[in-house]
């Protein structure tokens, strides 16, 4: 019929054109040279060809004035836009940028963990010996923004969590697997989506893209784990063995808070966290006014230096004993001489990790 033939047609111009783009893609990664051929793979390449294929409509964008989709990358088979849906509704498009932002946060640790994310923020993580007692912790952090949230965990959700989780109104739970029994306690909530995401294996590279008018920007994956070794103690004081640990978990979740960004926090617990402030001060008092746990003895990651002494002066006041920061600002030295006057210890990482 004509219609079998155009759609074989169709088929036909699209096998030879993804041919052609392989091709032509793995070429411009190599450089011809007198001493041969030379692969440049991390140069970016002077023409950008990116093939997705729809995986479905969706009922509706950001706003339900606005048409949507979901598109995969041909030959990924792990991530978010390949997670299978095991029940609930239709995966929303802010449930679906929710659910990236708490999977790409749970990818970062190896220890049981578990995000509670509410429009792309964190509002609770923590690590725990188990599911639930990593859920419980996250959930304690912030339970009034985690209400609605979407949940990232990065172990196997069992019944004993299933049934803990099940007490709270959630929209989408992410992990890469859940048991008969947990499955079975989910069953009687038919709105909550459960999405099974296949782990990526290796570090997280490649690149991430942002649409602008007329073009797109490409940039490395900011993956840049950070040990005990990568950091600089600036103060007169040293943190403790426990604020060093509590530090690290501190800049993993900061990491994945929106700019300017101010996260408190104990060892494996968040406490407290400032999000999307024009100004840094304005994070670390919404950061500590979020708090529902006590914040006296936690430490404080800042995604960015401090441009001046408020900020410090601030977390300080709030009870913070430790913080951790790129520095590189102009004003670092009045930044530690603050800290020292406050009897905080500080450490640098020269590593910055804005997300706009």
């Amino acid at each position: 019929s004509l219609d079998t033939k155009w759609q074989l047609a169709k088929k036909a111009f699209a096998t030879t054109a993804a041919y052609d783009t392989a091709i032509a893609s793995t070429l411009e990664k190599i450089a011809a040279t007198d001493d041969g051929f030379v692969n440049t793979t991390d140069a970016f390449p002077q023409t950008l060809r990116l093939t997705y294929k729809k995986q479905s409509d969706l009922r509706y964008g950001e706003n339900p004035h606005q048409k949507a989709a979901l598109y995969a990358e041909l030959g990924v088979s792990a991530g978010v836009a390949n997670g299978k849906q095991l029940q609930g509704k239709e995966l929303s498009f802010n449930n679906i940028v929710d659910l990236q932002a708490a999977w790409d946060l749970a990818q970062e640790f190896e220890e049981t963990v578990c995000v509670i994310v509410k429009h792309t923020n964190p509002c609770g993580t923590a690590t725990g010996k188990t599911v639930l007692e990593a859920y419980k912790k996250a959930l304690v952090a912030d339970p009034v923004s985690a209400f609605g949230g979407v949940i990232g965990l990065n172990r196997e959700v069992d019944g004993e969590a299933a049934e803990e989780i099940a007490k709270l109104f959630m929209e989408v739970i992410a992990a890469p697997s859940f048991s008969v029994e947990a499955k079975a306690k989910f069953a009687a909530k038919k709105n909550l989506r459960l999405v099974v995401v296949a782990r990526r294996g290796g570090a997280q590279k490649g690149w991430t893209y942002k649409h602008i008018s007329g073009g797109m920007l490409v940039q490395d994956t900011d993956h840049h784990p950070l040990s005990e070794a990568d950091l600089t103690v600036v103060t007169e004081r040293k943190p403790t063995a426990e604020e060093i640990r509590a530090l690290l978990f501190a800049w993993k979740v900061c990491k994945h808070v929106k700019s300017n960004a101010i996260v408190y926090a104990r060892d494996g617990q968040s406490v407290g966290i400032g999000a999307g402030q024009m100004s840094r001060v304005d994070s670390c008092k919404i950061g500590a006014m979020k708090a529902v746990l006590p914040l006296q003895g936690t430490v404080v990651a800042s995604d960015a230096f401090f441009p001046f002494p408020d900020g410090v002066e601030e977390v300080a006041k709030a009870g913070a004993t430790a913080v951790i920061q790129p520095g590189g600002s102009v004003r670092d030295q009045e930044v530690i001489d603050t800290a020292n006057r406050l009897s905080l210890a500080m450490v640098f990482t020269g590593v910055r990790h804005f997300r706009h």
